[in-house]
């Protein structure tokens, strides 16, 4: 039996153009290990970073911000660098820091180049209100971060 906690798995017909949102789909397939999201569709993939204004009014911040949400942040930004370094092949890494409370950073670099920075408050409630505003602001990132990249490339290669 496929466990997918409660989520329907059946494929979609709706397909993703957005070359961000395939960029986040290729990292969350990347880290996808024992392969529990091989049978899922793009759009299913998807659907756990739309959480909208009455969701979020619905989550709890007190306690630890479940490995679920910080991968989905991790995911989020590992989407941002991979989108920097196609367009202008610098190396590009993240680092998330997230203390207990659900408050810290996401930092996207590459050599000593900041090219994303992203103050995280109440990191349990991470999400964006549709497919589109989370497209918009993942375009957003990237966009910022390959214009730095290529005014600074010299920085990006230290």
């Amino acid at each position: 039996m496929n466990q997918n906690n409660g989520v329907n798995a059946t494929p979609t017909t709706t397909e993703i153009t957005s070359p961000f949102l395939k960029t986040l789909v290729q990292q969350i397939r990347a880290q996808d290990s024992y392969g529990f999201y091989r049978s899922w569709s793009d759009e299913l993939m998807l659907k756990p970073f739309v959480v909208t204004k009455q969701k979020k009014r619905e989550i709890s911040v007190e306690g630890e911000v479940d490995p679920a949400t910080q991968s989905r942040i991790n995911a989020f930004f590992r989407a941002v660098a991979a989108s920097i370094e196609k367009e202008t092949g610098l190396i590009s890494n993240v680092v998330v820091d997230l203390s207990h409370e659900g408050f810290g950073w996401a930092l996207v670099f590459s050599g000593r180049l900041l090219l994303a920075v992203k103050t995280l408050r109440d990191a349990h409630r991470f999400g964006f209100d549709s497919i589109e505003k989370l497209t918009e602001e993942g375009e957003k990132f990237t966009q910022k971060g390959i214009e730095l990249a290529k005014q600074f490339p010299e920085v990006g290669k230290i």
